[in-house]
C-alpha cells in the first residue's frame, strides 16, 4: 500500500471518529440542557409561588398587604401550569382564594386552601423527582457513548503512532545514511527497499543515480585533472600577483608574478601557512594584516614595492571566496584570494598630472599678479580718467583676476596635498584668534551682500594642536561658501563648541541647502553640485578635508534642502597642557 495511502486512510478515519465523538457529546449536552431546564423553569417556580402563597397565608391576620402577595404569586402560577392535574389544582385555589377574600377569618377556607397548594407542591415535587431520573438516564447514556467512542479513537491513533513512524522514519534514515556515502564519494552504495510504494521507487531513482554518478566519476577524472591545470595556467599568467589560501591560510597557489615581488619560491611558499612565511618575509606580513585582524583599520593607501627595476604601486584586496554546497542553500568560507592590482602606470600617469597642474599654476601666478596690479595702476587718476564703460571693463578684469588667482592657489595647494608635501605647523594655537582672523577676512564680502556674521563661543574653550594658518584657510573656505549661497539680509552663524574629541568649529547658513545624495560627493575633489554657482574649481572642501584630516581631525556636513547648511570640523585639544 502506498505510504499516502495509508496516512490518508489512518488519518482519515481517526479524525471521522474524532468528529463522530464531538456529535455524540454534543447531542447529549443539549439533552442535558433541556431536561434541566424543564426542572428549572417549570416545576422549581411553582414551587417557589406556592412557598409565597402558604408565607402570605399566615401574614393575613396581621398584615394586609398579605393578600395582594398572595393574589400575585397566584397569578404567577397560573400562567406556568406544566404539569397534568395542575390546572384543576390552581383553579380550585383561585376559587378558595376569592371566597377568601370575602371572609378573611374563616380558618375553613385557609384549611382547605393549604391542602391544595400542599398537593400543588406535591404534584411538581414528583415531577422533578420523575425528570431527574430522566436526566440521569441522559448522562448515563452520553458517558458510555463518549467512552466507547473514545477507546476507538485511542486504540486507533496508538496504532498509527506504532507503526506509522516507523514505516516514515526507517526508510528515510536508510535513505540519509546511503546519501552521505555518496557525499563521501562512495559510488558503489545502494539502497535495497523492495517495496511497491513511493520509497521503493526512491529507492530505484537513488540506485539509478549512485550507477551514473560512478559512471561520472571514472570517466571524468581526466577532464577535471585538465580543467585543473588549465586554471593553475591562467593564474600564473595574470599580470597582477595573486595569492590563493584555503579556509585554514594555507597557502594553495601563488602565481609567478607573486613569487617576483616576494623574492620566494614555490616550494619556499606552497603548501604553508601564510603565518609562518609572514614571519620572515616584510611583504607578506604587510599583505595579511586585514586578513589576520579584520576588526582593525583598513589602510587603502596603495603599497609600495621595488619590482622589475623600479618602485611599483599596488592595491590590495583580499576577496573571501564562499561556496553553496550542491543542494544546500547555505554557503560556507572556501578560502581566500590576495589579489594586487599593479597601478603603477596610472600612478604615473597621476603624477605627471599633477606635476603639470603644479606648473601651470604656478606660472600663471605671475602674469594674472601683473593684470590685477596693472588694473589697479588704470584706476589711479594720475594715469589718466577712466570714463564709465572703462571702468566697469576694469572692475570686470579685476574680478576675474581675483577669481584666477583664488583658482590657482587651490589648484598648487591640491599639488601639494596630491604628492604629499603638505607642510605643516602643529602648535598649541588659541581657536579663538582663529575664528576672529577668518570673520575679519570676510567682513567686507559680507556686508557687500548685507549679510550679519554672528559669532558664538563657549566659554572656557581650551587651546588645540593645529596648523593655524591652514586650520584659518578652511574656516575662511567655509565662511566664503556660506556667504555665497546665502539669501541677503540673512545671517552666518560661527560656533566654538567643547566635543569629548576636541574643539568643534562650525559655520552655518541658511541658504538653499544640500540635497542628500550630495553629501558625500561634495568633499571629492572637482565636484561642484549641479545648478549651484560656478565660481569656483570644485577643490576649496577637497583641500579643507586634506588639511584638517592631516592634522588629525574629522570633517563634514549637515544639511537639508530648504533650511541651509551646517559645515564643521573638529581638531583636538593640546593634550600637554
Amino acid at each position: 500500500m502506498k505510504i499516502k495511502t495509508k496516512l490518508t486512510s489512518g488519518v482519515g478515519l481517526l479524525l471521522g471518529l474524532i468528529i463522530l465523538l464531538a456529535g455524540v457529546s454534543i447531542w447529549y449536552i443539549n439533552n442535558l440542557k433541556k431536561d434541566t431546564n424543564n426542572i428549572l423553569t417549570a416545576n422549581y417556580n411553582t414551587l417557589e409561588y406556592s412557598r409565597n402563597m402558604l408565607l402570605a397565608l399566615d401574614e393575613f391576620h396581621i398584615d394586609p398587604s398579605a393578600i395582594s402577595t398572595f393574589e400575585l404569586n397566584l397569578t404567577k402560577q397560573k400562567e406556568n401550569l406544566t404539569e397534568i392535574g395542575e390546572s384543576d389544582i390552581t383553579l380550585k385555589i383561585s376559587n378558595i382564594f376569592s371566597d377568601l377574600k370575602q371572609d378573611i377569618k374563616n380558618d375553613s377556607l385557609q384549611v382547605v386552601i393549604r391542602k391544595n397548594i400542599t398537593t400543588l407542591m406535591k404534584l411538581n415535587m414528583d415531577a422533578i423527582a420523575l425528570k431527574s431520573q430522566i436526566a440521569n438516564n441522559t448522562a448515563e447514556n452520553a458517558i458510555g457513548w463518549i467512552i466507547i467512542t473514545g477507546v476507538l479513537c485511542f486504540i486507533i491513533a496508538f496504532a498509527l503512532l506504532i507503526k506509522l513512524p516507523g514505516d516514515i522514519a526507517n526508510p528515510i534514515l536508510q535513505l540519509t545514511e546511503s546519501i552521505q556515502q555518496i557525499a563521501n564519494h562512495n559510488y558503489n552504495q545502494r539502497i535495497d527497499l523492495e517495496k511497491h510504494n513511493e520509497y521503493g521507487d526512491l529507492a530505484k531513482s537513488f540506485n539509478m543515480m549512485a550507477e551514473k554518478l560512478d559512471e561520472y566519476s571514472n570517466s571524468k577524472l581526466e577532464k577535471i585533472l585538465k580543467e585543473k591545470k588549465r586554471v593553475e595556467t591562467l593564474i600564473d599568467n595574470m599580470r597582477d600577483p595573486v595569492i590563493g589560501l584555503d579556509e585554514n591560510k594555507i597557502i594553495i597557489f601563488v602565481n609567478n608574478e607573486a613569487l617576483k615581488i616576494t623574492g620566494l619560491t614555490r616550494n619556499e611558499i606552497l603548501n604553508k601557512p601564510i603565518q609562518d612565511i609572514a614571519v620572515t618575509n616584510d611583504l607578506i606580513r604587510t599583505l595579511i594584516v586585514d586578513l589576520i585582524n579584520p576588526s582593525a583599520k583598513k589602510d587603502n593607501t596603495p603599497l609600495k614595492i621595488f619590482s622589475d627595476d623600479k618602485e611599483c604601486f599596488f592595491e590590495k584586496e583580499i576577496i573571501n571566496i564562499e561556496i553553496n554546497k550542491t543542494g544546500e542553500n547555505t554557503t560556507e568560507l572556501a578560502g581566500y584570494v590576495i589579489l594586487l592590482k599593479n597601478i603603477t602606470v596610472f600612478k604615473e600617469l597621476d603624477s605627471a598630472k599633477t606635476n603639470f597642474i603644479a606648473t601651470i599654476s604656478h606660472e600663471l601666478k605671475t602674469p594674472i599678479s601683473s593684470i590685477k596690479m596693472s588694473t589697479q595702476l588704470l584706476e589711479n587718476n594720475q594715469t589718466g580718467i577712466l570714463n564709465e564703460e572703462q571702468k566697469q571693463l576694469i572692475e570686470g578684469i579685476k574680478d576675474d583676476s581675483t577669481r584666477l588667482l583664488e583658482i590657482t592657489g587651490e589648484l598648487l595647494k591640491m599639488s601639494q596635498v596630491e604628492t604629499g608635501n603638505i607642510q605643516l605647523n602643529i602648535h598649541a594655537t588659541d581657536p579663538r584668534l582663529i575664528v576672529n582672523y577668518a570673520v575679519e577676512t570676510t567682513k567686507i564680502q559680507a556686508e557687500q551682500k548685507k549679510l550679519s556674521l554672528k559669532v558664538n563661543v563657549e566659554a572656557d574653550i581650551p587651546q588645540i594642536l593645529a596648523d593655524a594658518e591652514k586650520t584659518a584657510w578652511v574656516l575662511i573656505n567655509f565662511l566664503t561658501n556660506a556667504i555665497r549661497y546665502s539669501i541677503e539680509e540673512s545671517e552666518v552663524i560661527i560656533s566654538l563648541e567643547r566635543e569629548p574629541q576636541g574643539v568643534l568649529f562650525s559655520v552655518r547658513d541658511f541658504g538653499k541647502g544640500i540635497e542628500s545624495r550630495y553629501k558625500r560627493k561634495i568633499f571629492e575633489r572637482y565636484f561642484q553640485i549641479p545648478g549651484s554657482l560656478k565660481s569656483g574649481s570644485g577643490l576649496g572642501l577637497a583641500i579643507s578635508k586634506e588639511f584638517i584630516e592631516t592634522q588629525g581631525g574629522t570633517i563634514g556636513v549637515d544639511s537639508s534642502p530648504g533650511l541651509g547648511s551646517t559645515f564643521f570640523f573638529i581638531l583636538p585639544y593640546n593634550k600637554f597642557l
